[in-house]
């Protein structure tokens, strides 16, 4: 007996992870003294596409173009001083996290969810749609 039930195309997950160093100020409520002055973090970020891989090539996206496009974006963050980085607004991480989307969203529609991080401090945000 033969099974006439074909798989549907399963569904893939392609993450691309960038770090950059950058410095800002911000303006807060609390532990405001030490925020408004100039510093800096390693921010490390994360990109995901969501989708079904193409079945000539098995590929969601040429990893070559992904890599590509996060270089670019990345070359206006990393060592920047992120106040002045049209677009962006107040350098918190889930401005950071938007103002990656945004960038990358025309070229990757697949995108799914951005994360932003500061490993050194355990603070994380994760855009997702």
């Amino acid at each position: 007996m033969s099974d006439s039930h074909t798989p549907r195309p399963a569904r893939c997950e392609l993450s691309q992870r960038f770090y950059f160093e950058a410095a800002h100020t911000l303006e807060r409520s609390i532990d405001a003294e030490g925020s408004r002055r100039i510093h800096g973090h390693t921010y490390h970020a994360e990109v995901t596409l969501l989708g079904n891989p193409d079945p000539a090539s098995g590929m969601l996206v040429d990893l070559a173009y992904l890599r590509r496009e996060v270089e670019r974006l990345r070359d206006r963050l990393d060592h920047r001083f992120l106040d002045e980085v049209a677009g962006l607004g107040p350098a918190t991480l889930e401005n950071l996290c938007a103002f990656i989307r945004a960038d990358l969203e025309p070229a990757f529609p697949q995108l799914c969810a951005v994360s932003v991080e500061r490993q050194a401090s355990g603070d994380r945000c994760r855009l997702s749609w």
